[in-house]
């Protein structure tokens, strides 16, 4: 049933609902192939139309989708996202990539100390885990 590649939850993602930003911050559950699961502090209808924004990533990642579910998780609910357009789905395969790269810098930085930019994070990411990335 799942389609989604667990995926580190620290990334932001900006959701737009009904025409307005949702309030909090979103957090980004799963991205895969068909759409993606995110966080939201308020229900969101089955079926309703949200625009999503990815902004850690450069050119901002942006898209359109259907939600499919959306269920009750403690304080806050797990909605499921199927991408409306195809195309997306390839896009959020480089922009899963991306994310793991930008968790991977902040890791590097609370557990080592080191400072790397976008460049140096990607090549030791690569060297590390991009044998193990899920095809």
């Amino acid at each position: 049933m799942r389609n989604f590649i667990r995926h580190p939850s620290d990334i932001p993602i900006e959701v737009r609902y009904a025409g307005r930003v949702l309030p909090a911050e979103r957090q980004l559950n799963n991205i895969g192939l068909g759409g993606l699961s995110l966080r939201s502090d308020m229900y969101l209808e089955r079926d309703s139309i949200i625009d999503i924004e990815i902004p850690v990533v450069k050119p901002v990642f942006r898209t359109r989708g259907k939600v499919i579910w959306c269920q009750q998780a403690d304080d806050h609910y797990d909605v499921g996202v199927e991408f409306a357009e195809e195309k997306d789905s390839f896009r959020a395969r480089l922009v899963e990539q991306v994310c793991y790269i930008e968790h991977y810098k902040k890791e590097v930085l609370e557990k080592e100390g080191r400072i790397l930019n976008g460049r140096e994070a990607a090549q030791e990411w690569v060297r590390k885990y991009a044998e193990n990335f899920p095809k």
